[in-house]
């Protein structure tokens, strides 16, 4: 005869995980290239270098370097040494996590590499948080990274082609963030996390990735408001990964016709990073998009008081070049995380 096991209380749902400790981000930290660098959030970017080969001699450990760096910052703003660390969980877009498996391999840090595209950033601190809170790890940094020039080489065409591109395509972000996650402290508070589904709508576009990722973003907002009884305006802001100009709308007008009123709360990371005149196409996409924007804008806000609750739900394309050259649909994924008001 089977026992029925009551689920523990910090799970909430099949999909939704409360952190019952008091786990925080304790350090946080954000390192751009230099379009990156001349948006509207420069000032509160921890290092911006001014090329995209970052001192390197390629693009790829140009992209090592902006994860390393993010990584070291992010430990010496909270104290600590790299053997005060029990885990990286780190993941970029690049084949087989090469950033964050050479970049893991300079730390000597214990390595969890994560993928979930451009929903790494908070797919990395949900499960940092989790170990965390469980136990499992006493600190443990979450990071992830991209590159502009890595990214188009191994999903699109090299830069150097000078292939042109539709209105509803992105610029992946050159930049790298990193959170030390631990219990107490000062830091933003970790509440929540919803682990998305993969949800396939059927687009085929590789250069329209915000119109793919929408309704995962979607369906990710709505588990999570429904497994925690909140709704859009507990939060002072909410924001998607890398929908951008084309995936934004959507995503807003399915949330509406599904009750939720988004007016005054909703904005997305691949909106913030660049300004107009920027000339990037619909707008930021990529792991850093919405990592740049949450340690650095985000945590920020949180800290100083001006915002108290904030809801990060990161988006990932799960393409790969293989399958949609294969003719594959696009699965895509979002996971979301919830904050609170450090102090």
């Amino acid at each position: 005869m089977s026992t029925m096991v009551a689920a523990p209380k910090s799970r909430v749902s099949r999909q939704t995980w409360q952190f019952t400790e008091d786990v925080r981000v304790q350090a946080s930290a954000t390192v751009v290239g230099p379009k990156e660098g001349k948006g509207p959030l420069a000032s509160l970017f921890d290092k911006i270098y001014p090329d995209i080969y970052a001192g390197q001699k390629s693009w790829e450990k140009a992209e090592r370097k902006l994860l390393e760096d993010a990584i070291q910052i992010a430990l010496k703003k909270a104290n600590l040494k790299e053997d005060q660390i029990d885990l990286l969980l780190a993941g970029d877009l690049l084949n087989q996590n090469i950033t964050a498996n050479f970049t893991a391999e300079l730390l000597s840090i214990p390595t969890l590499g994560m993928y979930g595209a451009c929903s790494t950033s908070m797919l990395t601190l949900a499960n940092a948080a989790a170990l965390v809170n469980s136990g499992f790890a006493e600190r443990a940094i979450a990071a992830c990274s991209s590159h502009n020039a890595t990214a188009e080489r191994q999903y699109r065409y090299p830069t150097e082609y000078g292939g042109q591109k539709p209105p509803s395509s992105q610029w992946t972000v050159t930049g790298a963030g990193a959170a030390v996650v631990g219990i107490g402290g000062n830091g933003p508070r970790l509440t929540y996390a919803t682990i998305g589904k993969v949800v396939d709508m059927g687009m085929k576009d590789p250069l329209d990735m915000g119109s793919a990722m929408a309704p995962a973003a979607v369906s990710t907002m709505i588990a999570h408001f429904q497994d925690t009884g909140r709704q859009p305006q507990d939060y002072d802001l909410i924001v998607t990964g890398d929908l951008a100009g084309i995936g934004y709308p959507i995503a807003k007008e399915m949330l509406e016709k599904e009750g939720f009123n988004m007016d005054k709360v909703y904005n997305d990371c691949g909106l913030m990073v660049y300004s107009p005149e920027q000339e990037v196409f619909a707008g930021a996409s990529g792991c850093a998009s919405s990592a740049v924007v949450t340690y650095s804008y985000i945590m920020n806000q949180l800290q100083r008081g001006a915002m108290k609750r904030v809801l990060v739900c990161a988006t990932g394309a799960l393409l790969s070049p293989i399958s949609y050259q294969q003719g594959e649909a696009i699965p895509c994924i979002a996971h979301a995380v919830a904050f609170e008001g450090g102090a």
